[in-house]
């Protein structure tokens, strides 16, 4: 293969969250590793520093209904939650990269496209479809040759610039009885 032929490497799509990650653990980091100094240096015979007497002798003199506890608490639980849910959101999963630099297009389109074109040729009854990252699967119902579904499918879908390769399976499925 020539350099020209060779598809260029396509990147996931990132979504705007991810740029806050980097300050996040950072600062948890920072954090978290001045209290781990600071407790090693006490286990090790060395005087607290001053800022976590005051605060031991603070937490000490609080109850467990104070309000300042109470806030305090729920700033946490709600600060946990926000970032579970951050974590755990599927971000821009639905799109597919075009070969435009920052072109994108929904998987449900493209889905939309190969089916209703599937359901276009002569003696297909129904047909869906399923797109994935780098694989669109097309299941259909009629007496036609897949190969010859699958080369119009290709067509279809080869009209859709789509960045890096993306393969095209085409199954026959069991109609209704």
């Amino acid at each position: 293969m020539t350099d020209d032929q060779i598809p260029p490497r396509v990147r996931r799509l990132r979504s705007n969250r991810t740029g806050w990650t980097g300050p996040v653990v950072v600062a948890a980091l920072v954090l978290g590793g001045g209290l781990l100094y600071d407790a090693v240096a006490v286990r090790t015979g060395h005087r607290a520093r001053p800022w976590r007497a005051e605060t031991a002798d603070r937490l000490a003199t609080l109850h467990l209904d104070d309000p300042v506890v109470l806030i305090s608490a729920g700033a946490a639980v709600l600060l946990g939650v926000l970032l579970l849910v951050l974590a755990l959101t599927p971000g821009l999963r639905r799109w597919l990269l075009l070969r435009q630099p920052g072109a994108v297009i929904d998987r449900a389109g493209v889905a939309a496209l190969v089916t209703r074109r599937a359901e276009q040729l002569d003696g297909v009854h129904s047909a869906g479809a399923k797109v994935r990252r780098g694989r669109t699967t097309v299941t259909f119902v009629g007496r036609v040759d897949p190969a010859d579904v699958q080369r119009e499918l290709r067509t279809e879908l080869a009209r859709v610039p789509l960045a890096g390769e993306h393969r095209l399976d085409v199954r026959t499925g069991k109609g209704r009885r």
